[in-house]
């Protein structure tokens, strides 16, 4: 172990740890016994209402069918790509 403890080392040590336990400790018990959040709200009851909204924002596509790509974007993807590795020089 250490063989040089110096009275300040040991003050810090023996204070130190009961402080910090002091300083933290209250808040989290004060925090369990009163929570300022109420905690989770009732859910809605239209959830199927809101369930075929999701459904409409979220379209999937099936990347086993053939996608058609604008050509004319395709080409200005390509040009784009093409010119990167000049980039670095």
């Amino acid at each position: 172990m250490i063989s040089n403890l110096s009275p300040t080392l040991i003050a810090v040590i023996i204070l130190g740890a009961p402080s910090l336990i002091l300083i933290m400790l209250p808040p989290a018990l004060l925090e369990l016994k009163k929570p300022k959040d109420a905690g989770p709200r009732r859910i809605m009851d239209d959830v199927s209402e809101m369930q075929m909204l999701m459904e409409r924002a979220i379209t999937m596509v099936n990347i086993e069918e053939e996608q058609k790509i604008d050509v004319i974007f395709a080409k200005k993807i390509v040009a784009i790509i093409a010119t990167l590795p000049s980039i670095e020089t």
